[in-house]
């Protein structure tokens, strides 16, 4: 089953949230329309809600505490909920997946992934956001991002493979010393023994990944996830069939990519070449 955009796949804090407000809205004998109309939002959204696909917002569990005389529980259960500020709707759910990930796999196209992003770097991806972010907004999501960065030291035995092309580094995004701080960083974060790292060259006659950038992750109990992303979309997937092609799609480029003696040689080379 894929999902995608604005309603991820419930996690379990949603899914008990959910759980919980319908207890007290059957308990209260009111409809799901009833409660709507009375909290002032439509049913669609209170359905969500009680299913584990929505973020309750706070106003909204204030409202159901009072309207359904919940004694503090429904409060209690939104404690729960894991909405991390700075992550995108969809990507957090797989957040979640990554802090436990055994394989990280990652093909990058547009851009350097964020596990791998300096702070200067970064703050150019954000300043350069339209419509423009503003400064608490940028400042929130560099947290967050810094605190994702996390996983690369406080996961060492995670492997972690990155598959990157070569113009990521040849665009000079944020002018040249933020690119020549984001090699060095780069070829210092290869330098660790649960890093793999591969540079795709711009000149290829064959590409597997002509369809986009893609993440790949196995799970603890040895299950298989995927995660794409476009514009103002991400798309978690977990049909094994669609996760078993896009195994396939990143395996052809481990092979059509450089070693990773080839590609350490040639982020030096662009190094020291600027």
């Amino acid at each position: 089953m894929s999902s995608s955009t604005k309603e991820p796949e419930p996690s379990d804090g949603l899914k008990t949230f959910g759980a919980v407000l319908k207890s007290f809205r059957k308990r209260a004998g009111v409809t799901q329309e009833e409660l709507a109309e009375e909290v002032g939002c439509s049913s669609h959204f209170l359905a969500s809600i009680e299913q584990g696909r929505r973020f309750p917002p706070v106003g909204f569990i204030d409202q159901c505490e009072s309207s359904l005389d919940a004694f503090g529980t429904l409060r209690l259960a939104a404690n729960q909920l894991t909405r991390k500020p700075g992550l995108a709707t969809w990507f957090r759910q797989w957040a979640l997946l990554e802090q436990e990930a055994l394989v990280l796999n990652t093909y990058e196209c547009r851009l350097i992934p964020g596990l791998l992003q300096t702070e200067a770097y970064a703050r150019t991806l954000f300043v350069n956001r339209l419509p423009p972010l503003g400064d608490e907004q940028i400042e929130a999501r560099l947290d967050a991002r810094f605190e994702r960065q996390k996983l690369l030291t406080e996961r060492p035995n995670t492997a972690y493979s990155f598959i990157l092309e070569e113009h990521l580094f040849a665009r000079g995004m944020g002018g040249h010393e933020v690119t020549m701080e984001l090699i060095d960083h780069v070829l210092a974060l290869a330098e660790r023994r649960n890093i793999e790292l591969q540079i795709m060259p711009v000149v290829r006659d064959s590409h597997a990944g002509l369809d986009g950038p893609m993440q790949l992750l196995e799970t603890p109990e040895n299950r298989w996830f995927a995660y794409v992303e476009g514009q103002e979309s991400g798309q978690f997937i977990s049909d094994p069939k669609v996760v078993s092609m896009l195994q396939m799609r990143y395996a052809r480029m481990r092979a059509q990519a450089l070693s990773f003696e080839d590609s350490v040689s040639l982020l030096e080379r662009m190094r020291g070449a600027a």
